[in-house]
Formats: C-alpha cells, structure tokens, sequence
C-alpha cells in the first residue's frame, strides 16, 4: 500500500498521510469545525470534520449564490420561492420570519421545513441574506436516520431549533474566496 493516499470526493482532496496537514476548517457553526466536501456553480457544501461521507451525514451547511438578486425584492422572491420548492417537495413548514431592513442592514428572511423521507427526517433551515451585492443562502440541515424517526426530530427540534434559528441569523457569511 503506498505510503500517501489521496482520496478525491467530490472535487475535494483529503489527505489521510502522515505529515500533510488535514482539511483545514472553512467555519465553525454550533461549536463544530465545517470542511468544504462539494461544490458547484453556485452551490457549496460543507459537513463537520468526522462527516465525510456525503451520502450518510448529521449536519450539514450548503451556502447557494444568487448571483441575479440585487435587491431587497429579489431577495424576498428567492426566499418565496425555495419556499414553494419546500412545499412541493413535501416539506412540513415549521416556521418563516423575516427580520426587517434598517439602516445599516438588510432585510433577511428565515425559513425552517422538515423534509421525510423512508430513512431519515431531514431538518432545514434556511436563510436568506444579501451578500455584499448579491443574494444569499446559508442552509443548515440536521439529519436523524431511521424509518420511524418522528418523535425522534420533535425532541431534536424542541430542544434546538430556537437555538439554531438564533446562531444561523447570527452567522457571518462565510469567505467564499477561502472555501471554493
């Protein structure tokens, strides 16, 4: 077996040899380092550290670019529609809210859905921001695996959705010039 491994995912190169630095962090969220693992065009993802494998993740950050929104509208219309998106897709709406626009800032918009699926309930919270000149969206998801995982994510989203809301309308953008 060769002394260096690479293993290529997703665009990404990991280093798993002695001596070579690891992935270095992109951000932290909710005290956990976040590693880019995908990205393209306008959409990136990033997991913490131990969560690799982009096909059996807890949580996840994916930040999506709109690059065509200018403005406070466009981004309320972009916000309206991930929203439909949500809805046509299934999702279960657990709150929306919009922070409004004052001097110094932009308006932002929140949306919070609970997706089930036959394996896992994914929980989704999405926020809408203008990013320097363009839209925005940070995306946090939460992942609990199992057929009958209901009572499962309640609890989950009980004891940190509020907790969550708060820290994702808190957080700073993250350098895309330092995670692409």
């Amino acid at each position: 077996m060769a002394s260096t491994m690479l293993a290529i995912a997703f665009g990404v190169v990991l280093s798993l040899s002695p001596g070579v630095p690891p992935l270095q962090a992109a951000f932290n969220f909710r005290g956990q380092a976040y590693v880019a693992r995908y990205s393209k065009g306008n959409l990136s993802e990033f997991t913490p550290k131990g969560q690799s494998d982009l096909k059996k993740w807890t949580d996840m950050i994916t930040i999506n670019d709109y690059p065509h929104v200018r403005d406070g509208d466009g981004l309320a219309q972009a916000a309206n529609g991930v929203l439909e998106t949500y809805k046509q897709d299934q999702a279960l709406v657990v709150n929306t809210s919009s922070v409004p626009r004052t001097e110094k800032r932009p308006a932002e918009h929140l949306i919070v859905v609970v997706f089930g699926r036959p394996d896992f309930q994914e929980a989704a919270f999405a926020r809408f921001v203008m990013n320097g000149k363009a839209g925005a969206s940070l995306v946090y998801s939460h992942r609990i695996y199992g057929a009958k995982v209901g009572e499962a994510m309640s609890q989950w989203l009980k004891q940190n959705g509020p907790k969550v809301e708060k820290e994702l309308m808190a957080m700073k953008m993250p350098d895309r010039t330092k995670t692409k």
